[in-house]
């Protein structure tokens, strides 16, 4: 859900303050598209590190389940 939001922040936010800083060199043109690649690559270095996040979890979840599993064998089913 925060990936809905992350992604065109970062964009709008990277190609605004692109715009706005290129005006101070006078090149508002160039910093815009600057400022929107940044954005661009800002929205999916979140969108890597939340994937990450959440197969590590996953992993986690999948390995507690498999653990419950094991828990509820009797001793001579375990193998």
């Amino acid at each position: 859900m925060s990936l809905g939001l992350t992604f065109p922040l970062c964009i709008a936010l990277g190609f605004f303050l692109g715009r706005w800083i290129g005006g101070w060199f006078g090149r508002p043109a160039v910093g815009q598209w600057a400022g929107l690649a940044w954005g661009i690559a800002a929205a999916f270095w979140e969108l890597y590190k939340v994937n990450r996040r959440m197969a590590k979890r996953d992993e986690e979840e999948l390995k507690r389940l498999q653990d419950e599993g094991r828990e509820g064998k009797d001793p001579d089913e375990r193998g």
